[in-house]
């Protein structure tokens, strides 16, 4: 469909339209964004799994510096 048989207040009306939903819509993804990366919400579901993690990495590293600096 060509809009150049559209008068110019349609066209208007209908870029208006676009731009209030385009508005909504970004809106709309920066607040499920917010709610998805959320440092505390995530802090207190991934706690237990996250110490374990950052314990074995501490444990690795430190065996491994422990290796470097003693002698057989």
């Amino acid at each position: 469909m060509t809009n150049s048989n559209l008068p110019i207040s349609i066209l208007e009306s209908q870029a208006e339209a676009q731009r209030q939903k385009l508005h909504h819509d970004v809106m709309e993804l920066r607040s499920s964004v917010r709610e998805t990366l959320d440092a505390k919400k995530l802090a207190r579901q991934y706690l237990w799994s996250a110490s374990g993690a950052a314990a074995v990495v501490g444990l690795l590293l430190g065996y491994g510096l422990t290796g470097i600096f003693t002698r057989d």
